[in-house]
């Protein structure tokens, strides 16, 4: 068995103080609204006591699914890498990047000069997308959904040539004689209405033709700061689980939108891959502790497991 983490959109803090100059762009409005209240939401205390707790559940490898940064701040960039390193050293963390990260033109080269170890395949070749990293029997497709968009918008794209890539490295993974369960990580909903218009995967529907050719076993996402589950028809019709979880610093009232992270146990069964799912978070009471589980795919059956809690919302 192995036991992959998913912790995504911490929005670490504290905001460091913009200059003046680098407030003459879209960053202007995002620094309003983290002033608004924006900076109470995302709970650095809260994000650590979950960092302390993943580290406490044998986790072999943790997948983070983007937007470490706010306003993708240069300041912003040291403060990611000290956040990465706090979540474990960079061949057992894998990183792909969010929209906050990319938030004007820059701010995505630069986090990844900072950052880009945890984005190294297995080449050692780093900060490019697709990227391939191979765990225990876990293949790992990164993917950047990550690009600058203009003020009020959180859309992302994947584009032509990563989507034939991803394509070629699934297909490829696929067609081994020991098939590796293949784990797609992008940080925007993959598939056609996972979220709202501006805040979409703009190749949604060429992301889930392209996994319809090729197959994966587990995709995994984050953006809405929601838990969900989704699938995507993969070859010969077979559902592929598409798994949102919140951000991982969220300190709200809203049960399936406070802070957590999934904790997914993979074992070989039969041709396929049995893949049960815990999720760990904020509890009523404050602390952190087991919410729910579920079996997420139980093949070679042509379906989901049934979700067995209420958290999860249905896309």
């Amino acid at each position: 068995m192995f036991r992959l983490a998913h912790l995504t959109d911490p929005h670490i803090g504290p905001l460091p103080r913009p200059r003046l100059r680098q407030l003459l762009s879209k960053r202007a409005t995002g620094y309003v609204n983290w002033r608004r209240g924006r900076g109470r939401h995302h709970d650095m205390d809260l994000l650590g006591a979950l960092v302390a707790d993943l580290h406490g559940q044998g986790v072999d490898h943790v997948a983070c699914t983007g937007d470490l940064c706010n306003l993708g701040l240069p300041d912003e960039w040291e403060t990611a890498r000290v956040f990465l390193e706090a979540l474990g050293p960079a061949d057992r963390v894998s990183f792909v990047p969010g929209n906050h990260d990319a938030y004007v033109r820059g701010s995505l080269e630069g986090l990844l000069a900072a950052c880009g170890g945890w984005t190294e395949d297995d080449a050692g070749q780093a900060r490019s997308f697709p990227y391939l990293r191979r765990r225990g029997p876990l293949a790992l497709v990164g993917l950047s959904s990550a690009i600058p968009t203009k003020p009020f918008a959180a859309s992302g794209r994947l584009g032509p040539a990563q989507i034939e890539a991803a394509e070629r490295l699934l297909h490829g993974l696929g067609a081994e004689a020991e098939r590796p369960c293949r784990v797609v990580m992008i940080h925007h909903p993959p598939h056609p209405g996972g979220a709202a218009a501006g805040r979409e995967l703009k190749d949604a529907a060429n992301f889930s033709a392209m996994i319809g050719r090729a197959g994966a076993d587990l995709i995994l996402h984050g953006h809405n700061h929601v838990g969900s589950v989704a699938r995507i028809a993969g070859p010969d019709g077979r559902p592929v689980p598409v798994v949102g979880a919140p951000s991982a610093s969220a300190r709200t009232l809203l049960s399936n939108r406070r802070a957590s992270y999934y904790l997914y146990t993979i074992a070989q069964d039969g041709e396929g891959f049995r893949i049960s799912v815990t999720e760990r978070g904020l509890d009523e009471e404050g602390g952190i502790a087991e919410l729910s589980g579920f079996d997420i795919a139980m093949p070679p059956a042509d379906r989901i497991g049934h979700v067995h809690r209420r958290r999860l919302r249905r896309a």
